[in-house]
């Protein structure tokens, strides 16, 4: 057991070693030999300066790597067919290996631009050898099954990247991880999505599908295993991420082999469009095999399966009438209905009943308080009764044209609605300024006598004011609500001014009843002192 536990934090230091990222020791981007060492600043800004070069000549450029040292080998022998000298070799190994990456449809630029990157190596005399690839090309390598070509494309320097090396970074480290956990199960690890399609970013997703092979497991339930390996496959993804330093998020999906199986044999369109596009960073003979299949054919849909396809469409449009059906009358039903009972709260009445609604609208803010026009009642109306036909089943679908007046109608009667919240507000606000000014008056007068507003404020100050008998707050505040209701006169007052109003006066009035009980409770007690 230690064994295999060392063994396998072997695996995971080499996947860290040949992590060639941005943190990575940048004497690995050299061949380590003392001469190179020496030269290393040096060589760091040549590089720079070829790199800059590529990308202002060639801008559809998708990346530049440094290959790692340890696979440079395979490289050579797959660009170079016949067999070099030992020299000429050994002398090839020593060169610093940069692999450009260009979109497919510059396929055709390649030698020019590989003689013009050539001629400017020669202009600053850097031991540099240059492939020059496309997405395609790189794609090929895996469906070829030469995977240890694609890991050193993955752990190559990048020098630059406008994604497609950072995504096949972290692709390649977590299938690493994967594979050196449970390898006798995993049958392939596919890449899929934007990454295949050559629009990769920094920070897109990277989609990656994992076949488990389920046929030979005896201690387990098949699903029982595919939750197990699935819930490790996720585990390694935030540790692949943070190997590779890169943005790009993992979504892993994971299939057993035989329900994959039953999907190919039942012609499923995913998993024929994934056959199709996805490109295996590993395979044990399994999903290349069903590529080569569809390629030429030989993969058709049985009867049955074409049946419940064909179904499936037939039953997919049901189901959108249904559920547009669905959306538009809950919504727009309890849209119209919930705003129009906070209206009716605000004037002052309890919350009714949906069913009571429509009648309460319009018994109060049409008949009575002529309010609102009768046309956004019969909207309102309209409304609530489609959504009654529509419980009762007697609606089954809804025509576009239909939808498209009902939220036009919506539209207007919410709008209206706002409008109608102001009114009753201001109304509201109305009701409030006077009733605070008239109860604030009506005391007063009955204090010092039916006389003007003026005459009671000059009353007011010279006999309980001066004397002491109320604090100077109290006159503010009469002042203040007299000011109130003449700024809502004029329309420049708020709700918030009215009730700050209504809130002082609220002190006001309780100090002068109060005032008036003790002139009372003095008064009696003078009477009675009186009489004995």
């Amino acid at each position: 057991m230690t064994e295999k536990k060392n063994e396998e934090q072997k695996n995971l230091r080499e996947i860290s070693e040949m992590n060639l990222d941005n943190k990575y020791s940048e004497k690995k981007i050299i061949p380590e030999t003392p001469e190179k060492n020496q030269n290393l600043d040096k060589i760091k800004k040549e590089l720079e300066k070829l790199k800059s070069f590529i990308i202002k000549k060639y801008p559809f450029v998708q990346a530049i790597g440094i290959l790692p040292t340890k696979i440079i080998k395979n490289f050579i022998e797959e660009e170079i067919s016949e067999e070099l000298p030992k020299e000429q070799f050994e002398k090839l190994m020593k060169k610093i290996h940069i692999y450009i990456i260009v979109p497919d449809d510059k396929l055709k630029e390649i030698p020019k631009i590989k003689k013009e990157v050539i001629k400017e190596i020669e202009k600053i005399k850097q031991n540099f050898w240059i492939y020059v690839k496309t997405t395609g090309d790189v794609w090929e390598i895996c469906l070829d099954s030469k995977f240890e070509l694609i890991t050193g494309i993955a752990m190559s320097f990048p020098l630059y990247d406008k994604g497609i090396l950072g995504a096949l970074r972290v692709a390649e480290i977590h299938k690493s991880l994967v594979l050196q956990k449970f390898e006798r199960y995993v049958v392939s690890y596919v890449i899929a999505g934007s990454l295949v399609r050559g629009d990769a970013t920094k920070t897109s997703d990277v989609d990656v599908f994992v076949v488990i092979n389920d046929t030979d497991v005896k201690r387990m339930p098949r699903l029982e295993l595919k939750e197990r390996l699935r819930a490790i496959i996720y585990q390694y993804v935030e540790e692949a991420s943070v190997l590779a330093g890169v943005k790009n998020k993992l979504s892993p999906q994971v299939y057993l082999l035989t329900d994959f199986w039953e999907s190919v044999k039942d012609a499923h369109p995913v998993i024929f469009t994934f056959i199709r596009d996805g490109i295996p960073l590993y395979d044990r003979g399994t999903f290349m095999p069903w590529k080569a299949l569809l390629k030429m054919g030989k993969l058709k849909p049985s009867p049955e399966a074409i049946d419940l396809f064909m179904s499936m469409g037939d039953k997919t449009v049901k189901r959108a009438k249904t559920a547009l059906l669905d959306i538009v009358v809950h919504e727009v039903y309890w849209g119209v209905t919930t705003p129009s009972q906070a209206l009716l709260m605000l004037y002052g009445l309890p919350p009714p009943t949906p069913k009571q609604i429509v009648n309460e609208m319009r018994k109060v803010f049409v008949e009575k308080e002529k309010m609102l026009e009768k046309r956004y009642i019969n909207i309102l109306e309209k409304i609530v009764n489609i959504y009654k036909d529509y419980e009762h089943e007697k609606i089954k679908e809804i025509k576009g044209t239909e939808i498209d007046k009902i939220l036009e109608d919506t539209e207007d009667y919410l709008k209206r609605l706002k409008e109608l919240r102001e009114q009753i507000e201001k109304r509201a606000s109305e009701k409030t300024i006077e009733q605070i000014y008239n109860d604030t008056f009506n005391l007063l007068k009955t204090m010092f006598g039916n006389k003007s507003q003026q005459k009671i404020i000059e009353e007011f100050d010279k006999q309980l004011i001066k004397k002491g008998k109320l604090s100077p707050q109290s006159l503010r505040i009469l002042k203040d609500i007299i000011t109130a209701r003449n700024e809502f006169k004029k329309g420049k007052s708020t709700s918030h001014r009215i009730d700050e109003a209504r809130k002082n006066a609220s002190i006001l009035i309780n100090d002068l009843i109060e005032y008036n009980q003790r002139c009372e409770f003095l008064s009696a007690k003078k009477e009675e002192k009186s009489s004995k």
